[in-house]
């Protein structure tokens, strides 16, 4: 193009061979014009366009093939959203690329468990702590807020200082203190939501107070919790895609919820039951009623609030269940949140999270 150096023409065609449909024939099905294009957006764009572009190239393009080559695949910049589509591919995986996926995979999932355990686990260790107390603390333990209320009437003015008479402490306890329950739909358009649960359900494994349960939905059910101690095998045990079967999730999950006063259910899902629509109600109602903490995340992701089921919604909501979106940097704090049974709509509203309100569509 007219006026342009030689590296803004080489942006200018890489932009074009995706987005330009007068001027591009496309990337085609060539596999060395695929890894030029990928390798030259590498070296024009910064890193966050250059995700946007691969993505855009999978949806626009149909560019599956791309990730089906090991040498292709190795020049992709990896993020959560290419993770989800490897998933999503991975039973039509030729061999000769399943090992490959998986290191691609594992290196994005390392990535977000450094950014996203500590929070998580800081998170939900202070709120399990404050769920018990003890009156005989040990110095690290004494919970110094709720001592100094509980000796006010022991203040002395001349001194401007409070006997402690009571101590108020954070207590402990052996045996696990909540059960957790992450109940995911992995139908296609929950696919980055499941990445997210993955990983947080893996870190939640790993906090001895807590036992916690990983079960994944379409139209059939798998628990994965024995794969909860490597996040990136219980990604592989997925199977992104297909139908919704809420109903009989939630049916699996009243059987393996024991105590239920001591159970957080977070079930993520958009809410288009393609099951027992009514009797998926019903089975929720029953969970909330014998004293099940639920909350459902209408999405696990940075990307907003999908499309969902609003009358499910309301309804869920209407029942006391919280049902709104949740970007993974809140997670920790929604845990933390749920763990001391406060109420989530005000958590959300605090945190600028827009609620399904009871009522609409109901």
């Amino acid at each position: 193009m007219p006026g342009l150096s030689a590296e803004e023409a080489a942006m200018d065609d890489a932009l074009a061979a995706l987005y330009d449909e007068e001027r591009s024939a496309g990337l085609g099905g060539s596999s060395p014009r695929v890894a030029r294009w990928l390798g030259d957006i590498r070296q024009y764009f910064p890193t966050s366009a250059v995700r946007v572009m691969q993505k855009d190239a999978l949806e626009r393009l149909n560019l599956t093939q791309m990730l089906m080559e090991p040498e292709l695949l190795q020049t992709v910049e990896a993020d959560v959203h290419l993770v989800a589509t490897l998933l999503s591919l991975s039973k039509v995986m030729p061999d000769k690329t399943k090992d490959t996926a998986r290191q691609v995979v594992r290196k994005v999932v390392e990535e977000l468990e450094r950014k996203l355990a500590n929070p998580l686990l800081q998170a939900v260790r202070g709120s399990l702590n404050r769920a018990t107390r003890t009156s005989r603390p040990r110095a690290g333990e004494i919970d110094w807020d709720r001592t100094i209320r509980a000796n006010l009437k022991n203040y002395l003015p001349d001194r401007q200082t409070i006997i402690a008479e009571k101590l108020v402490g954070y207590g402990h306890k052996r045996s696990s203190l909540r059960d957790v329950v992450l109940c995911v739909d992995q139908s296609g358009s929950m696919a980055t939501s499941v990445v997210y649960s993955g990983i947080f359900g893996a870190v939640l494994a790993s906090i001895r107070a807590i036992a916690t349960r990983m079960v994944v939905f379409d139209t059939a059910v798998v628990d994965l919790t024995d794969d909860l101690h490597d996040p990136v095998d219980l990604l592989f045990g997925t199977q992104l895609g297909g139908g919704t079967d809420i109903n009989r999730a939630l049916a699996y999950c009243q059987q393996i919820i024991t105590r239920p006063a001591q159970t957080i259910l977070v079930l993520i899902t958009d809410l288009y039951e393609g099951g027992n629509e009514k009797e998926m109600l019903k089975r929720a109602a029953d969970l909330i009623g014998g004293g099940v903490k639920m909350v459902c995340l209408l999405a696990l992701n940075d990307q907003g609030t999908p499309s969902f089921d609003s009358g499910n919604a309301a309804k869920l909501a209407n029942m006391g269940c919280a049902t709104f979106s949740c970007t993974p940097d809140l997670f920790p704090d929604l845990m933390a949140a749920a763990i001391q049974r406060r109420d989530l709509a005000l958590w959300a509203a605090h945190n600028d999270i827009v609620t399904v309100r009871a009522g609409e569509d109901a």
